[in-house]
């Protein structure tokens, strides 16, 4: 039995056949000069691309209709533009003008992308999938798998090097029973996914590339291994897991075991997250991403269209917190009207609060809606910057603030300069949300979308530990007579880590935001700890060597993860 190690990011104990995801389809080259000029070479392709749409529709139809939901409509939607006039004439031009048929395709699906780009809204969430289908065409033309998660008429585990965003559409978790990714990171969009669905799922698994098609593979999602040749101790932990009785459901108080309270709040990026994580029954909302108004647009969303947006929050959460991310542009996430895309490194450039130097009223405008939406609703909104790095910048965004009439500002600490000087940050507001995923990466100078990196980006590192509990030391001595608090809560990742979440609470964190399917779980192990319990369970983490050393030591000290799976 060999036994490949990468990061588990998802609990879960999984035997099962192994399917591969086909490799991501190439930049096409042109044919040579001959083909080009043969005779009928233009109308003989045209007729190739037209053969090719109808075949790659025909299939999108045929998963459609045994998909649901969300999935249905993404492939429906899909299969339409395989056979997109639009597409198909664009192509046929580049033809006319002497390119080969598959230049032709990649080129003419760039323009019809960048066009629906331009033209915002719905159109631009249309120009993923024409991309989608430029790839399905060049595959169906080369004769190869297309791209995405494959069909299978049984549970599998799915082997990838990465998943993009569109490929999620339509996982479906019935049949994909764990992920196993070469690359990605602790904090990649693979993780997130996985945890969400709560499927077992390891990344940065370096050689998983190699197991072959077909192979049965035990997959431990807690301990990040891959066994290629499962023996008995593999089989009666996965049939243990299988047969584990299901988490209670969360109650919407949490707390350790002496009564000690931790609300447990949930990140949405919308409307519909928001009806989920009530009904799962999220305590507020720690963490709303307002980004989701204002991606793949070339202009700013409206006020009305933003008070709408944000109300549709609000509205599920009466009385209870929910606090409001403002615009986290910048990096991996750029806008156009908003961000410079030439910037050498945007990670370390203009994003997050730090735009709003540079491009002055959009901040202000998304302030009014949030107070606007605020005003017709219940809940208690309080609204947070990201990216802040010094304490002028906490004064200034607390200016804005109380400008638009929203009384408790705070701040994202997600660089160091933040955590370290937390007790000057902290006072011009009223709370913090640490934001650990970029935390972890400044911290290790580690880009967490870069796959060699990803064993540094690693929430469990002693020294992103160690900045958290100097945030909440700053959190205390920031208080004075008129604010003698400024609770401290973590909205990243590792909020939905039970191990983690553990941990987090002993160094003094007064909140866990996480996605909704993690609240139980999470819930269900603190309530079997005591607050002096995870005081010590911290200093071990934190005392560790490194982020493998403090995870064991602590699940060494919580048998219940054993016990419920996780």
């Amino acid at each position: 039995m060999s036994t490949i190690h990468g990061i588990g990011v998802s609990p879960g104990r999984i035997i099962g056949q192994v399917r591969r995801m086909a490799d991501p389809i190439d930049a096409p080259q042109d044919p040579g000069a001959q083909e080009l000029a043969s005779p009928g070479y233009v109308e003989e392709a045209t007729a190739r691309l037209t053969e090719a749409g109808r075949a790659v529709a025909a299939g999108l139809r045929a998963r459609a209709g045994q998909a649901h939901g969300a999935g249905a409509e993404v492939l429906s939607a899909t299969a339409l533009m395989a056979t997109d006039s639009m597409l198909h004439k664009t192509a046929g031009k580049a033809l006319a003008a002497g390119r080969g048929l598959e230049p032709a395709i990649w080129e003419a699906a760039e323009t019809v992308a960048a066009m629906l780009t331009s033209l915002g809204g719905y159109m631009a969430e249309r120009a993923a999938d024409v991309l989608d289908v430029r790839s399905r065409l060049i595959a169906e033309l080369r004769g190869v798998p297309a791209p995405g998660i494959p069909d299978s008429g049984s549970p599998f585990i799915l082997l990838a090097r990465d998943l993009a965003p569109a490929d999620t559409a339509t996982l479906d978790p019935a049949q994909v029973t764990a992920l196993v990714t070469s690359e990605g990171g602790p904090q990649s969009h693979t993780a997130i996914l996985a945890r969400a669905l709560g499927l077992p799922a390891i990344v940065a698994a370096v050689g998983a590339e190699s197991i072959v098609e077909g192979t049965d593979i035990y997959v431990d999602g807690a301990a990040g291994t891959v066994c290629t040749c499962p023996g008995t101790e593999e089989q009666a932990a996965a049939l243990a897991f299988a047969a584990r009785g299901p988490l209670e459901v969360f109650n919407g108080h949490g707390t350790t075991a002496d009564g000690h309270p931790v609300p447990l709040l949930a990140n949405v990026g919308g409307g519909s997250d928001a009806v989920a994580a009530a009904a799962a029954g999220a305590e507020g909302v720690g963490l709303l991403r307002t980004e989701f108004c204002f991606l793949g647009r070339d202009a700013e969303p409206g006020h009305d269209e933003q008070v709408a947006a944000y109300g549709a929050v609000f509205v599920e959460f009466p009385g209870r917190k929910v606090v409001v991310r403002t615009l986290d542009a910048g990096a991996d996430k750029p806008l156009p009207f908003l961000t410079d895309a030439t910037e050498p490194n945007p990670a370390l450039g203009v994003r997050g609060f730090r735009t709003s130097a540079g491009t002055p009223g959009v901040l202000a405008r998304q302030l009014a809606a949030i107070a606007a939406a605020a005003a017709a609703h219940q809940a208690q909104v309080k609204v947070m910057a990201p990216m802040i790095s010094t304490a002028q910048e906490a004064t200034d965004f607390a200016a804005l603030c109380a400008v638009a009439g929203l009384p408790d500002p705070g701040v994202m600490v997600e660089v160091p300069s933040a955590a370290v000087r937390a007790a000057s940050v902290l006072r011009p507001v009223a709370f913090a949300s640490i934001g650990t995923n970029d935390l972890t990466q400044y911290t290790l100078a580690a880009d967490r979308q870069l796959a060699p990196l990803a064993a540094l980006n690693d929430p469990w590192q002693p020294a992103v530990l160690e900045l958290i509990r100097l945030t909440v030391a700053g959190a205390e001595a920031a208080g004075d007579s008129s604010a003698p608090l400024r609770p401290v809560g973590v909205c990243g990742e590792a909020a939905a880590d039970p191990a983690l979440a553990v941990v987090l609470v002993g160094l003094g964190v007064a909140s866990l935001s996480m996605t909704a399917r993690a609240l139980a779980p999470v819930a269900a192990v603190l309530r079997t700890v005591t607050h002096a319990q995870a005081v010590s369970l911290a200093a071990l983490a934190v005392e560790a060597e490194g982020p493998a050393q403090a995870r064991a030591a602590v699940r060494a000290a919580l048998p219940v993860l054993d016990e419920l799976g996780l």
